[in-house]
């Protein structure tokens, strides 16, 4: 049977970011490593994603971890998996987790947490992906 995670992790190793939108409820929270507070809402986390997708290089996932969690959102406790991914952003290699939990039915992703290392990675993706949303027209020029 396939889950919401694998077609998720089938959805960003094609870089198919129409598969992305039946995956993510309409009230999805993205936490991002370079943002204090979440991406909000399916557009703006498929907004994100079509940065990301076109900002990180050589991105694989390298293992999984299922199990359940509390959300960030609410507390309750949410089916959820961890993505452990490699990339590089800017000549700089990036080590990473994608926390992922599920709605109630499964079939959705309703929260997304990413963590990366190390610091010097972090400001570099946080720059590409601010000049991507600029460029977008999805944030404002600093």
């Amino acid at each position: 049977m396939t889950t919401a995670v694998d077609r998720f992790r089938a959805a960003v190793d094609n870089r198919d970011l129409g598969a992305l939108d039946d995956l993510f409820t309409e009230d999805i929270r993205l936490y991002s490593p370079v943002k204090f507070t979440p991406f909000e809402g399916r557009p703006a986390v498929l907004g994100l994603f079509g940065v990301l997708l076109r900002t990180f290089e050589d991105f694989r996932y390298v293992g999984e971890f299922a199990g359940a969690a509390q959300t960030s959102a609410d507390g309750t406790e949410a089916p959820s998996a961890v993505l452990l991914f490699r990339a590089t952003v800017g000549g700089k290699e990036i080590h990473g987790i994608d926390l992922l939990h599920l709605a109630e039915d499964g079939g959705r992703i309703k929260e997304f947490t990413v963590m990366v290392r190390p610091a010097s990675a972090v400001q570099a993706l946080g720059e590409a992906v601010l000049a991507g949303l600029v460029a977008d027209g999805l944030a404002p020029a600093p």
